[in-house]
């Protein structure tokens, strides 16, 4: 099983006993994640009538088992979930380490749980709400001032275990301990960037995010324009995730955050720019009425139909089929960068304006109200929103004199803040090799993390390359290399290889103590360019194709067999040929999220990198039984499989058990820094003996009688049979032995005989089409 690494520090008190009060989908979560995190947690709901009187906590806890977005890493973690109520279980309160409250947006009631557990717990218990909206000042009212001193706010995003952001927020009795312990458990323990909060409306996240949905939605309706229009620029190339402004609507729900905008509306300031953008659509009140509600309600701006999707015209108030939108704008934005879209003076590029510079503005306006310093508010964009960049690293890209300049022509109010970076040099600087940012006094200052903490999107901007080109870099930072990918999705081609051999090579060169395959995007990479394929294919240059599929093959071999110590450090996904660069790297310490497997069959194809042969391999080392090793890679790849966490990754052989794993992905590097002279070279592989013809022909059985079922279709047969002669060695006689090569050539030649195929092909290009984020 791959080894969770420890961060704890001892110089805060250990949480070693958690109660989550409230089993609703936020409870659940916080339950989940420390349960994760190998911690005891108690999970109470209100006692039920009849039989299941622990009904409401047991249903939360069935939650986080959910395939598609699963709350448990594992079935070990849920075996520390104890689910009760607050009648039968309340006792358990009384030697907790920290007590998260999570029950509904009612004073009335959080008062009285307050006195309940004020009276059961000492005064080193913790206790917290996950409230997104009440003032701490009003949730301690009347209680004791040394229950005061115990109480924060630890305001968690949806879905708990994958949103990074935690919002910390001290009250005005709230004791330093309590705040240094809550950050170092949370930081350490849960993997959550903390952010330090303000005890203000709305705090960090909600406050800019929530703005910025609400401006791009009034903007569209008043500019004309379709959701899938705004969709398409309020998404990827504003550096925002694609969902776009009404796809979130309605992903979240598009009742619920009608609920959340008149909440903050109901507590902001009055002169707060959050209210011209706050008054409800009257088409979505009428959309509400009818139940149209979004994903969870089956139709809302968008719905599918067996006949494919449609989208809501927004003036006439019915459904129209809709394909995703190909604008001009919104691509040369994604490939050259935010400020490509203040170049165009369409309505597009209107849109993109004044949804840009009055989010920009709006953050930049809120200092010094929510704290002295930019950071904060970047933190909480892209760690709670997922924001690619922060709204002060976006208004470094765009130019703070080009929109102050543009504000001002137009007789808008330009926040200080914002005018002020005109003025210096922008919001972040590096000053004697350190990042810093840019604060209310006019002053850099330094930029410091939380010991062990070291990202590499900041560390970056310190260095300098040793090769780089459009797809890849490679640095030289405590005397290793680091290899980043930059390409979109991280997709890799032939210049991601090219970076890849330049590294290995030079790093033994220079001596350097090893090489860290790593990177601080969403998804460490979601395999090839399958835009490169298409080309290939579409040329019919399959000369080429091979050419590419060997130099990928060796470039995984030449990680393999560098003299150095390769160490992959993922997170996000790594699927694919994305996948198959950590199969060869000699350790890895990923993320607790990571996302792992060979997907290639999803295209029509098979691996091609190597993925195969060293998934064969592993196999064979994990059974000692040739043919029961061919049949487990045969059924995993085959299907696609993907592991959602290290711990499944080691159970499905994709990990070894010395590998590793970290609860916060922005440890991942400086954790790999530390161990590459600790990390031992793996002994050069000897030739495997094939399972060979007989098991071929029972894996051809299989999938003929899958077909018959209708549980796989044609094509899939197609593969599966490329799979079965690489895993079998085809018609050879059992034991035959075949070397590392051996099984790189049997994977080539089974990719190009797909690659060929019709079906495949239109398996490719239909995938491009929709955007897929499977790249490989």
């Amino acid at each position: 099983m791959a080894k969770l690494i420890d961060n704890s520090s001892s110089t805060y008190k250990n949480i070693k006993k958690v109660a989550v009060i409230g089993a609703g989908t936020m409870g659940a979560g916080i339950a989940g994640q420390v349960a994760n995190a190998g911690v005891e947690v108690w999970l109470l709901d209100l006692p039920s009538s009849g039989d299941a009187v622990n009904a409401l906590a047991e249903r939360g806890f069935k939650r986080l088992k959910n395939i598609d977005s699963p709350g448990l890493m594992s079935n070990e973690a849920g075996q520390l979930i104890h689910c009760g109520n607050t009648q039968d279980d309340f006792d358990q309160l009384a030697d907790c380490d920290w007590i998260a409250e999570a029950v509904v947006e009612r004073l009335d009631v959080k008062h009285a749980l307050y006195k309940r557990i004020d009276a059961i717990t000492g005064p080193n218990t913790i206790v917290t709400s996950n409230t997104s909206t009440i003032p701490i000042s009003l949730l301690t009212q009347g209680m004791p001032q040394a229950f005061c001193e115990r109480f924060a706010i630890t305001h968690f995003f949806n879905p708990v275990r994958f949103m990074r952001l935690l919002e910390l927020v001290r009250g005005e009795h709230t004791q330093d301990e309590v705040i240094n312990t809550l950050s170092q458990f949370c930081e350490s323990n849960l993997g959550k960037g903390v952010v330090v909060c303000e005890d203000t409306p709305g705090f960090l996240g909600n406050r800019v995010g929530v703005f910025a949905i609400q401006c791009a939605l009034h903007t569209a309706f008043n500019m004309g324009l379709s959701p899938n229009e705004a969709d398409a620029l309020f998404g990827r190339p504003m550096g925002i995730p694609k969902t776009g402004v009404f796809g979130l609507y309605d992903l979240i729900g598009i009742d619920l955050m009608a609920d959340v905008a008149k909440s903050l509306e109901s507590i902001l300031p009055a002169n707060d720019a959050f209210h011209q953008y706050a008054k409800p659509v009257p088409l979505m009140t009428q959309m509400i009425a009818n139940g149209q509600t979004g994903n969870k309600g089956g139709q809302g701006f968008y719905r599918e139909l067996d006949a494919g999707k449609e989208v809501l015209d927004l003036v006439s108030g019915t459904y129209q089929p809709t394909t995703r939108i190909q604008l001009p704008l919104a691509q040369k934005a994604e490939a050259h960068g935010v400020a490509a879209l203040l170049d165009d003076d369409s309505v597009y590029g209107r849109f993109a304006w004044q949804v840009l510079s009055s989010t920009l503005n709006y953050a930049a306006a809120l200092i010094p109200e929510i704290g002295s310093n930019i950071l904060p508010i970047d933190d909480a964009m892209k760690l709670g929103y997922n924001w690619i960049y922060g709204p002060f690293e976006l208004i470094d890209q765009i130019g703070a004199k080009r929109v102050v300049e543009r504000m001002q022509k137009e007789g808008r109010d330009v926040a200080p803040m914002l005018a002020l970076s005109a003025q210096k040099e922008g919001f972040y600087k590096v000053i004697n090799k350190q990042l810093c940012s840019l604060d209310d006094s006019a002053e850099y200052v330094a930029i410091k993390r939380p010991s062990g903490v070291l990202r590499f999107s900041e560390l970056r901007q310190t260095l300098t390359p040793k090769y780089s080109n459009a797809k890849a870099s490679w640095f030289v930072h405590d005397n290793a290399a680091i290899v980043e990918f930059h390409s979109k999705a991280n997709a890799l081609d032939k210049d991601s290889m090219d970076v890849i051999r330049h590294a290995l090579e030079q790093a033994q060169v220079l001596k350097l103590r090893g090489v860290v395959l790593h990177n601080d995007a969403q998804h460490f990479s979601c395999g090839v360019n399958l835009t490169a394929f298409r080309g290939f294919f579409e040329a019919e240059d399959y000369a080429g194709m091979d050419h590419f599929l060997n130099h990928f093959q060796q470039t995984m071999h030449a990680i393999n067999r560098c003299t150095l110590p390769v160490i992959a450090a993922p997170a996000g996904m790594s699927i694919g040929g994305g996948f198959e660069v950590v199969l060869a790297a000699d350790h890895v310490i990923g993320h607790s999220n990571c996302v792992m497997g060979l997907v290639e069959s999803s295209v029509g194809v098979v691996p091609g990198g190597g993925g195969c042969k060293e998934y064969l391999y592993r196999w064979y080392e994990v059974l000692g039984d040739i043919k029961a090793a061919a049949w487990k890679a045969f059924m995993i790849v085959g299907y696609g499989w993907t592991a959602k966490s290290p711990i499944e990754a080691t159970e499905q052989a994709m990990l070894y058990p010395e590998d590793q794993y970290m609860m916060n992905r922005d440890r991942l590097l400086s954790e790999a820094l530390s161990q590459l002279d600790n990390v031992k070279k793996a002994k050069p592989r000897k030739p495997l003996p094939m399972a060979g013809e007989e098991t071929y022909r029972e894996m051809m059985d299989w999938l003929f009688e899958a077909h018959d079922q209708q549980k796989i279709t044609a094509h899939d047969v197609v593969v599966g049979t490329e799979l079965a002669r690489i895993f079998t060695g085809g018609k050879v006689k059992a034991n035959t032995m075949m070397s590392e090569q051996d099984l790189f050539d049997a994977e080539r030649e089974s990719f190009l005989r797909l690659a060929q195929s019709s079906a495949t092909q239109a398996r490719i290009v239909t995938m491009l089409d929709q955007g897929s984020p499977i790249r490989n």
